[in-house]
């Protein structure tokens, strides 16, 4: 008799491990809200590297911009649209999350 919900201890060769018995019909529910749960955590790491990226003034390599010319007013406004498109990009992953 498999209790639903319940763990059951299982005897293995490290020891013993808990198995969940459930349904068919909750297997389903479980693997959705295990795929909403990673798909929280990538949002929440892309979150966090971006604002790393941010903080610390780099580009990350997925950004390209490519402006003519190599004097200041150019770097000026590379440094700036870098700035902006990681600014889109968190707000963005925010309204995702």
């Amino acid at each position: 008799m498999h209790l639903v919900g319940f763990f059951q201890p299982r005897i293995t060769m490290h020891g013993t491990t808990n198995i969940k018995c459930i349904k068919a019909k909750q297997a389903k529910v479980i693997y959705q809200f295990n795929n909403i749960k990673n798909k929280l955590y990538k949002t929440n790491a892309t979150i966090w590297y971006n604002k790393i990226y941010r903080l610390r003034r780099l580009r990350p390599a997925y950004i390209n911009i490519r402006i003519n010319g190599n004097n200041q007013q150019c770097q000026r406004t590379l440094r700036t649209a870098t700035k902006c498109r990681i600014n889109q990009d968190i707000k963005f992953l925010y309204i995702k999350k």
